[in-house]
């Protein structure tokens, strides 16, 4: 995406409108590289979120909160300790860069007047927010210190003198004339695929907005620089030239750009952009609202991503050695099936004890458990006499008898453990908020399976809110799919009513699925769409012809001490669903 020198122009232009002369109230640090400020200007409150996060990096202002830590982080107090109760004195951009100054006047410990800066790098994996002192230009200190191990080029640490990012040899596009256009299109690799010579060339400027160029040129991007006629680069300058003069004049148009069923962002930019046709655009009043939604949502998956790492290998961990027992185990069955031969040998061996030399590997004798007492070879371990032979014999066969009951118990228990495990991999893929991940944690902290830390045992026992997937089908039935295991037990054992409808693939780990009947026949269609859902979020998504069983809830039941998630029903009936991303983009779109 393209959170760009252009699209950070608006967001300080926004930033302008909204917050000089505004007053800081309040600073958060709810992640480790990302701020939160509250800001009080004009009678009205604003939060102006600042991340540095390596993924996610960006600016803007947000109607939206998350959850503080118990404890505020050291950069965080030292924030609160330069900024509380500050003015906003000015927001400027550097150089076209992604580089953004917010000058703040405020007071020291001795009531003296003070001027901070607050420096915001929107770099990708370089990102930063430092805090200087403005007359000195000494950092402060900064949300990720940088030193001379992390980076030779440029360390940022406290008492260290600021300096800015390099842009190397680039031309800032907002001052840079016509004649800069045709010295660095000299000096460029005529083998350079046309759309690179702007974001190579120019501060600010990224591949979508230099495609857009080449787009209202009617320029194939990937035509080689060398390949230009002097009439190609006249129009190609006076393209580039038209998107700086709506830059210069601040006259933006905030877009976001989807794909054609409306589910994926394709692209999102301050300027209005063409290439992608005139379909699917959605353009908001403010970039900081675009920013907001697009961010938000990316941030969060992102960070669960993050932060399921550690759980899903511990899970996988376990998961494995869950596989290999089950294997090890079938193959036990296997052999203790084959007990009753041992039984024989012992049984021969003691009937014929006085006829068996000792010594021997080996010895044929008349089976009279055969009715044609055919001969059969009884091996003999040579270190042993007959009579231990027997013995051995007779132990191992006991031992196969008792192992053959236990393991009918066993592999059971294994395969539930198995299936529950898969399921929590699958709830871990399904989340799409922290709280369910959060969920998944502590349901795995109560079974056992990974340790909880002291902290955990002495949080308050409060009901986690976070909510299950809501679809309304073609037919305008709600329709419910449970992301996680507590999810699953709540939608089928406490929200759902008997006359409900409950879906699950066939023995497999998946998503309980419920359609709400209201006292209503539910037609073929809606059936299909919630067999789909339940097929996608089910271990069998990217399989054909995977078997959905449905049957009124009335005939789901949880068995005593099963494990979250797990039930067992009957009376059911079978679809046989080819699940597919389109498919469930479909239900979306309808259901929004």
């Amino acid at each position: 995406m393209s959170f760009d020198g252009i699209v950070t122009k608006a967001v300080i232009k926004e930033l302008q409108d909204t917050l000089l002369g505004g007053r800081i109230d309040k600073i958060y640090q709810q992640e480790k590289d990302e701020i939160l400020i509250h800001i009080h200007s004009k009678g009205v409150n604003h939060r102006l979120i600042i991340s540095a996060s390596s993924n996610n990096s960006r600016v803007y202002l947000t109607n939206h909160s998350k959850k503080n830590p118990a404890s505020p982080p050291m950069f965080c107090m030292l924030l609160r300790k330069h900024l509380t109760g500050g003015i906003v004195l000015n927001i400027e951009q550097y150089n076209m860069d992604r580089v953004i100054f917010i000058d703040i006047s405020a007071v020291d410990e001795l009531g003296q007047p003070t001027e901070k800066r607050l420096v915001i790098e929107i770099m990708g994996k370089h990102s930063n927010i430092i805090l200087i002192d403005k007359s000195s230009f000494k950092i402060i200190d900064s949300i990720k210190r940088v030193s001379e191990d992390i980076s030779r080029v440029r360390q940022v640490l406290p008492g260290m003198i600021y300096e800015y990012p390099p842009i190397k040899d680039k031309v800032n596009p907002l001052v840079g004339t016509k004649e800069d256009f045709l010295n660095c299109f000299e000096n460029s690799n005529k083998n350079m695929a046309v759309y690179k010579f702007f974001y190579l060339n120019y501060i600010g400027l990224s591949p979508l907005i230099s495609k857009e160029i080449c787009f209202n040129s009617n320029l194939d991007i990937d035509r080689s620089l060398g390949s230009l006629s002097e009439s190609n680069k006249e129009t190609l300058y006076n393209s580039f030239h038209a998107i700086m003069e709506k830059v210069r004049n601040n006259e933006f148009t905030p877009v976001t750009i989807s794909s054609s069923l409306g589910t994926e962002v394709l692209a999102f930019h301050s300027l209005d952009i063409n290439q992608f046709g005139k379909s699917n655009k959605d353009f908001s009043s403010s970039i900081s609202v675009l920013l907001d939604n697009y961010y938000r949502t990316r941030d969060t998956l992102d960070r669960i991503g993050q932060k399921s790492q550690s759980i899903k290998r511990s899970i996988q961990v376990k998961l494995e050695r869950s596989l290999n027992k089950l294997t090890k185990q079938k193959e036990e069955l296997l052999e203790s099936e084959d007990r009753e031969k041992y039984k024989v040998y012992a049984d021969l061996i003691s009937a014929n004890i006085y006829k068996i030399n000792r010594g021997i590997d080996f010895v044929e004798l008349e089976n009279f458990y055969d009715e044609n007492l055919n001969k059969i070879k009884v091996p003999l371990n040579v270190k042993l006499s007959p009579i231990d032979n027997a013995q051995k014999y007779y132990k191992k066969y006991s031992k196969l008898k008792n192992a053959h009951l236990l393991l009918l118990q066993q592999i059971p228990e294994t395969k539930e453990e198995i299936n529950y495990l898969e399921n929590v991999l699958m709830g871990i893929e399904n989340s799409t908020e922290i709280e369910e991940l959060e969920e998944i944690k502590e349901e795995l902290i109560k079974e056992g399976y990974i340790k909880g830390s002291s902290k955990n045992k002495k949080k308050k026992k409060e009901e986690t809110s976070s909510e299950p997937y809501k679809y309304i089908s073609s037919d305008g039935f709600n329709i419910f799919v449970g992301k996680n295991n507590k999810q699953n037990d709540y939608l089928t054992l406490r929200f759902s009513h008997k006359e409900d409808l409950w879906l699950h693939v066939q023995n497999m780990p998946g998503s309980h699925v419920i359609i709400q009947r209201e006292g209503k026949n539910i037609p073929n269609t809606t059936l299909e769409e919630a067999a789909t859902l339940a097929a996608y979020y089910s271990k069998g998504k990217n399989s054909n012809h995977v078997p959905v069983d449905y049957t009124e809830r009335k005939n789901v039941k949880k068995p005593k001490n099963a494990k979250p998630g797990m039930v067992i029903y009957e009376n059911y009936k079978t679809l046989y669903i080819n699940p597919s991303k389109d498919l469930v983009d479909n239900i979306t779109k309808a259901s929004i």
